[in-house]
């Protein structure tokens, strides 16, 4: 390779073998001369052949000259072809870079948005999770309190009465009920409803058996399981022989009363495992419910109360109601009396209009008689005036 200037050759390149190829030239050229001077004495002859060969070499090296010249313009072109094409690629690079570079910018823009209304939302939704932590703590406060509540038995007998005063006061008149009655034996219920005979009043009382049915929902082997599900047996039968024995009393209550458990899960477990416990309660006259059907069975008391009341009522409502008859007839009556008012003041009516109407005729009459050609013969006797009926 040769370089000159900020262009690099090879020596295959067409402008470097001319280049050779005339250096060759001129130093065959300088080897004649020197002949030429060494073989002066030779004859004129002999020099002609020389001097012919040497036209002929002159020519040669000036069209190997014009040859370089031409090859050195078009090296020239070809390397002002070059760089004019090399300052389009260049342009065309910048441009498709100022383009990447746009919308590599416009990407990122758009990316940092959405990462900002991503981490936007997110911290909303952080604060909801924060309030959500927040609720869910103080719910396990309350539960925590509930538990503190029930495994009392003095305070879990009075969450039961209060459950049970909320949903008596709701579905019965405030006058159909009493809490904490005192009954003639001594005894006092929960809450005595007043129905009327029969059946008369009825006693709810609430029993809550927390312990046992704890004890069964932790039991995790067979023998825990037996025992708890005895325990249970026990506590509930406790409450319906209780309940039977104070609140079910001949000529003062029912025949009956309720047992009301403040809790859907245990009442649930009684009739699903235990349904000889219900039946049990059945025979005692000792009816098992629920929040939920305590105010079925309620909302059946308050239909009975009402039509008991209505029935107090009906004779109320006979009396009323022979009151309303008189009225309607005395009411009859005048309007026959005002009818005969009416029908005579018609009659006087029409008897003044014909008198109006006899009176206008003969009016007219007098109006069209001629007086200076009536004669004596010709008079029309005078009518006498008739009465106006009355």
């Amino acid at each position: 390779m040769i370089q000159i200037g900020d262009q690099s050759y090879g020596f295959g390149d067409p402008l470097v073998v001319a280049v050779l190829v005339g250096g060759a030239a001129l130093l065959l050229l300088f080897a004649l001369l020197i002949l030429v001077v060494l073989r002066s004495g030779r004859s004129a002859r002999a020099l002609e052949p020389l001097a012919y060969s040497l036209t002929q070499l002159g020519q040669r090296v000036q069209y190997l000259s014009d040859g370089q010249q031409q090859l050195t313009g078009g090296l020239t072109h070809v390397s002002e072809a070059q760089a004019k094409a090399q300052a389009q690629m260049l342009q065309l690079m910048e441009t498709r870079l100022a383009n990447v570079t746009q919308a590599m910018t416009e990407n990122l823009q758009g990316s940092a948005q959405r990462t900002a209304k991503s981490l936007g939302e997110l911290q909303e939704r952080l604060q909801t999770i924060d309030k959500a932590q927040a609720n869910i703590e103080k719910l396990s406060g309350d539960v925590l309190s509930l538990q503190d509540i029930l495994s009392n038995k003095q305070t879990r007998g009075a969450f039961g009465e209060i459950q049970l005063t909320d949903i008596v006061s709701k579905a019965l008149p405030s006058d159909s009920f009493t809490l904490q009655a005192t009954l003639s034996n001594g005894k006092r219920a929960d809450c005595l409803i007043h129905l009327p005979n029969p059946p008369g009043p009825i006693v709810v009382d609430a029993k809550f058996p927390l312990e046992a049915y704890e004890a069964l929902r932790r039991a995790e082997t067979q023998q825990a399981l037996t025992e708890a599900s005895r325990a249970l047996k026990v506590s509930v039968r406790a409450h319906i022989k209780a309940i039977s024995e104070k609140y079910i009393n001949e000529g003062e209550t029912a025949d009956g009363a309720i047992l009301f458990l403040p809790s859907e899960a245990v009442y649930a477990e009684l009739h699903a495992n235990f349904p000889e416990l219900v039946r049990e309660g059945f025979a005692a006259r000792v009816w098992i419910v629920s929040p939920t059907t305590c105010m079925a069975t309620l909302t059946t008391m308050r239909a009975i109360l009402k039509d008991a009341r209505m029935r107090e009522q009906a004779g109320a409502i006979r009396t009323t109601l022979r009151q309303l008859h008189r009225d309607v007839e005395l009411v009859v009556e005048r309007v026959g009396k005002l009818n005969t008012h009416f029908n005579q003041a018609r009659g006087d009516l029409e008897g003044i209009s014909t008198a109006a109407e006899r009176a206008g005729k003969r009016a007219a009459r007098l109006d069209n008689f001629d007086f200076e050609e009536i004669t004596p013969e010709a008079a029309t006797p005078t009518l006498p005036m008739e009465p106006a009926a009355e």
